[in-house]
Order: structure tokens, then sequence, then C-alpha cells
């Protein structure tokens, strides 16, 4: 049976609502968060979909007459880590290559190219083995999670605001330290391509940008084969559109692997935060010439969610930073 679990907020406060197979958003009776309803889970030795169901199935909830909340967040948004691994799905080396390239004069392969080599020969390890670490990357903390809906801010100074369509893994630490996967999210991993593209060693300012989940918190495993579909709306018409491809058949690593590379840092396993990992993608507009504006739509939808994400392109006012000395 599917289950995803939606957080959302009416005149009541804050709820979480589960969808099943009938695809009905349905109430869980005493759940205010999917973090609270995690601990008790873990508290309690039971798993999130036994929780869900041990709180019994409370009222019919309208999604569209709510305001829905990203599925997973922090009462302290600094406790809230976003992360994630590039060159990861077969093909994603592609784009990357051909960008990077652009600067190279002799025919050698770029470290994109051989990074996503790395992936493809030892990125699946065998159960008990280490397997080859992949690109990572760092994008901010609970501040920088969009909600639903919500507009995706680029910075002043960004040289582009380019969607990326990917599955998130989403983790909470427990008390002893042990990250626990609470499910996966559709989500939109927003990245400036233009400045990646100046320098590969830019990779990390360009990450350094807001990130939108879809409204859903899959529960239990990612199907092997994710389809999907990502595209950018203008003025009300569709710009660019794009199949893409997720799960692991589709990618040159296992999640455990992403996962066990991720979390082999202490500093990822302090008890009770929460981690919103990005595993990648293969499919990007930028790498098809397309150009972002203002006011442009992502919309990225892709089975078993139900829910897409969607957001808007808004471009902050520069803001001057000063210094001050003490």
């Amino acid at each position: 049976m599917r289950l995803s679990l939606v957080q959302y907020q009416d005149g009541a406060g804050r709820a979480v609502a589960a969808i099943r197979d009938d695809g009905v958003a349905r109430i869980v009776p005493g759940a205010q968060s999917v973090q609270a309803l995690a601990l008790a889970a873990i508290a309690a030795g039971q798993g999130l979909a036994d929780a869900v169901a041990a709180a019994g199935t409370g009222d019919v909830v309208d999604l569209n007459a709510v305001t829905l909340l990203p599925p997973i967040d922090h009462d302290d948004p600094a406790h809230l880590a976003m992360t994630g691994t590039g060159l990861t799905h077969l093909g994603s080396a592609e784009g990357r290559d051909a960008m990077h390239r652009a600067a190279k004069v002799d025919a050698a392969p770029t470290d994109s190219m051989k990074m996503f080599l790395m992936g493809v020969e030892g990125g699946k390890p065998a159960a008990g083995a280490d397997g080859v670490q992949p690109e990572w990357f760092y994008k901010g903390d609970g501040t920088q999670l969009v909600a639903p809906g919500a507009p995706l801010t680029s910075p002043a100074f960004a040289l582009d605001a380019g969607e990326e369509p990917e599955i998130a893994g989403i983790y909470l630490i427990d008390d002893a330290g042990t990250p626990v996967r609470l499910g996966f999210a559709l989500g939109n991993e927003f990245s400036d391509h233009v400045t990646e593209r100046g320098n590969y060693l830019w990779l990390a300012h360009s990450k350094l940008r807001p990130a939108a989940l879809g409204p859903e918190l899959l529960v239990g495993d990612l199907p092997a084969d994710v389809r999907g579909t990502s595209r950018i709306v203008r003025d009300g018409a569709t710009v660019w559109e794009k199949p893409f491809l997720s799960g692991e058949a589709n990618m040159s690593h296992s999640i455990a692997n992403l996962e066990q590379h991720h979390f082999k840092y202490g500093l990822f396993r302090r008890p009770g935060d929460v981690h919103v990992h990005f595993f990648g993608t293969a499919t990007l507009s930028f790498a098809e010439g397309v150009q972002t504006q203002a006011g442009d739509v992502f919309e990225i939808e892709a089975a078993p969610f139900t829910l897409p994400v969607r957001n808007p392109i808004v471009v902050a006012e520069a803001t001057p930073v000063t210094v001050k000395v003490l």
C-alpha cells in the first residue's frame, strides 16, 4: 500500500494528512508535524507507517483549501541541513562535461566525466563493501527550504536561475546518533549553472540557493524506476518540457552508497537534526540553452507522487554587505 504524508496549515493550526492508494487525504489524528510523528514512532519502536496506522483515520481534508507546507521541517531551522550529490544518474555527465569542456582546449576527460565514470564503475557496491564516494555539496539550512507554491528566490548577484528535478531523501537523526530515513520527496534543487560553467570550482557557490520540495513525503521504499516531467511555464505557456528519470534503475550510484558517504561524517549524525539530501538528476533546461527569467514557473511531477512541485522564480533586491571590525 502506498502511503505519503502531507503537512499543512489551516485556521485550526498545523496538521498532517495521509494519502493512500485511493488518493484521498485524511487527517492523521493528533499529529501536528511529520517531525513530531517520526520522533514518537522512533520512541515507540514503530515504523512511520505503523505509527500512522496506530493514530487511526481522521476526516478527509481538501488540500486545495489549506496552506501546504514542506513535507518536513524542524522547530529550529538551523537544525535542518540541505545537501546533495551530483553526477549520480546515467547520462548526468553529458551536460556537465560539455559545460566544463568549453574552457578546455584539449580532449582529455574533464573532472566531471572522471567523477561520473568512477560512479559507473563503483557506485553500486555489493552489500558490506565500500563504494566510490560521489560529488557532494551543501545548499543551506532550513531557512532555505521553500514551501509548495512559494517563490524560489534567486540572489541579485546570480547569473542563472535553473531547475534541477530530483528525488530527495528525508532523514531524522535519533537519540543514538543513527540516521533514520523517513521517506522520499520530489524536489527542485535550484542552482546557478552559469556560475558553475564559469569554473567547476565555483560549484559550491552555484549550489548556495534555496530549494523546493513537493508537498508529499513518500513513506517506504522508492521505486527503482521513477519517471516524471519537468517544465517551465512563462505567462501561462509552456516554453520548455522534458521527461526525466530517477530511481536506482536509472542511477550510477545506489541510494545506500549516497547515504553512507553523507552520514559517514559525525557532524551529520547529531541527534535531533533533520536532513534533506538531493540525489541528483540528468535533465536540465540549461543544458538545452534555455534561459529562465523572473516570473517563470517551474513544474515538476513524477509518479508515485500525486502532487507536483510548482514554484515561481523571483529575483531578490541587491543587498550591500559590509563587515564591521570590533
